[in-house]
């Protein structure tokens, strides 16, 4: 009975030996697979961020044109692009500032010539964006008007170059001013000024269809050469 106790006591043993070994494999498994499951959920949480990152924050949506700068003509220009990022522009260029009103895009163009970056927004925007935008464009060589028609709730446009956005907060937005304005590469006419021009809304100034009589030629920048009126100043 002895040797039969003894026997049965290192079978106990041994099965005990066995559910344990069974138990810490089981605990390591468990453990490298929840481990695996982290690092795998930390890998797509930080490739995921990453690729968010660049989506919001990329200027790969800035569209590019190439028109040739100083060419000046009296009349309505249709342009391509709505709105437009270059070519043909009145002889005046529009005062750098924020007007609450549409301006008229042949003068802004030429403002673009000069470095400015014009911001445009579309007239039902919320005044709390309007109020957003106001203030990325209080700095110098940065145009802000309503536009009607705009295909973006916001459009950043710069001579050649121009970026449609949803918000006023899109990150893009500051980057693109910093990246495009008065940017001496892409600015046809670098170092010109972006004060001293007409600062009349579309509505007080409209661009004629025809040419009118003693308009200067072709090529020649012009300034005003009286002050307008004080409706007609860009709001600070």
């Amino acid at each position: 009975m002895t040797k039969e106790k003894a026997q049965a006591r290192r079978e106990n043993l041994a099965r005990m030996r066995a559910e344990q070994k069974r138990q810490e494999r089981r605990a390591a498994f468990l453990m490298w697979g929840v481990g695996g499951v982290v690092v795998v959920l930390l890998v797509g949480l930080v490739g995921f961020y990453l690729v968010n990152e660049r989506a919001t924050t990329s200027l790969d949506g800035v569209t590019s044109a190439k028109y040739p700068g100083s060419v000046h003509v009296q009349t309505k220009v249709s342009y391509k692009e709505n709105p437009p990022m270059g070519g043909e522009h009145n002889p005046a260029w529009q005062t750098c500032g924020v007007y609450d009103k549409p301006i008229n895009s042949e003068n802004a163009v030429h403002s673009m010539e000069h470095g400015a970056v014009w911001i445009t927004y579309q007239p039902d925007l919320p005044k709390e964006q309007v109020a957003k935008l106001k203030e990325l464009a209080s700095k110098e060589y940065m145009l802000l008007s309503p536009y009607p028609g705009l295909p973006a709730k916001v459009v950043a446009s710069s001579w050649n170059k121009q970026l449609k956005l949803d918000s006023a907060d899109d990150p893009r937005l500051p980057k693109y001013i910093a990246k495009y304005r008065n940017n001496s590469t892409e600015t046809p006419e670098f170092g010109a000024t972006c004060s001293g021009g007409i600062n009349s809304t579309t509505a007080e100034a409209p661009i004629p269809a025809t040419t009118p009589t003693g308009a200067p030629s072709q090529g020649e920048s012009t300034a005003p050469t009286t002050s307008p009126s004080p409706s007609a100043t860009p709001s600070s």
